[in-house]
């Protein structure tokens, strides 16, 4: 291999991955942008103190800290249509984790997501 190829494929590897990461930090800054989104976010921190005993959510369920759509719904004042969007694209920046059991839809946090993110973000800047 020439020297200024394999210079060139890794600069190319740096590059994508730095790229990557910027726009995985910039996805997630978009998500954590809206009040509501942001808010969710916090109340998802301490299930217990912002929302009621999910009754459908047994132990053996093995989601501990999840919270049914329609109950952040209800505490976030706003449709459950609405929330059920705002539940998708945290999930998708990597901040919650969702599990579908029986008819309901629960979401936690993902809290590896969120420190790798914080990690992520005080390298970057």
């Amino acid at each position: 291999m020439q020297p200024s190829f394999l210079f060139h494929q890794i600069h190319l590897h740096f590059y994508k991955y730095r790229y990557n990461n910027v726009m995985d930090i910039l996805s997630i800054i978009k998500a954590l942008s809206n009040e509501s989104r942001y808010s969710i976010l916090q109340y998802l921190k301490q299930p217990e103190k912002h929302f009621p005993l999910q009754i459908h959510l047994q132990e053996e369920d093995d989601f501990a800290g999840g919270v049914c759509v329609g109950a952040i719904a209800e505490k976030a004042g706003l449709a459950q249509s609405v929330v059920s969007g705002y539940l998708v694209k945290l999930q998708q920046a990597g901040l919650l984790e969702c599990r579908r059991i029986g008819q309901w839809t629960y979401y936690r946090r993902n809290e590896a997501g969120i420190l790798s993110f914080i990690e992520q973000f005080k390298d970057e800047l």
